[in-house]
């Protein structure tokens, strides 16, 4: 079969799978949208055995800055002067530029997976109810984002591995 065929025959059927675990045995400690990011970062950075490292390793530096951003967060009151909101903005805006200018380290020079980690682990940390406070970035459990948004994004790009290479058996030569 022909390579866009046959990769998007792999990416459904291995989309199913994931889904199977998110919405079943693994509900609450893989995330769907954590994963699917992943994976597409790793398609998107070349689906080579570089962005499958670059994606594990700079999504995951990507979660444990918004991790530390979070704890940072947690100790700022809400009627501290000039205000949470300048606070949470200026906070975020040097994580981020710390974030970036670790690219000067060779293994964390993918900003953008970092980027997607950073987001991931945001979007769980704001969407889901009781997330953002210390209790929870402080416990060894799987409701910190340190580790269902690190385990999403490593399962998700091995997806996304998996894909790629279910796909090149299924392909013509």
């Amino acid at each position: 079969m022909d390579k866009l065929t046959a990769l998007s025959l792999s990416i459904g059927l291995l989309s199913g799978v994931a889904t199977f675990l998110a919405v079943g045995p693994a509900s609450g400690i893989f995330f769907i949208w954590a994963a699917t990011i992943a994976w597409a970062a790793y398609f998107f950075l070349g689906a080579t055995k570089e962005a499958l490292i670059n994606t594990i390793v700079c999504g995951i530096f990507g979660v444990v800055m918004a991790w530390i951003t979070a704890l940072i967060l947690t100790e700022i009151s809400p009627e501290a002067a000039p205000g949470f909101s300048i606070l949470a903005a200026v906070t975020v805006a040097v994580a981020v530029v710390v974030l970036c200018l670790a690219a000067n380290i060779p293994q964390l020079a993918t900003i953008p997976a970092s980027v997607l980690g950073y987001s991931s682990t945001f979007a769980y940390l704001l969407q889901t109810p009781d997330k953002l406070n210390q209790e929870v970035l402080l416990s060894v459990s799987l409701s910190n984002p340190l580790l269902v948004i690190s385990i999403s994004i490593v399962v998700g790009t091995f997806f996304g591995q998996f894909s790629g290479q279910l796909a090149a058996k299924w392909t013509k030569e």
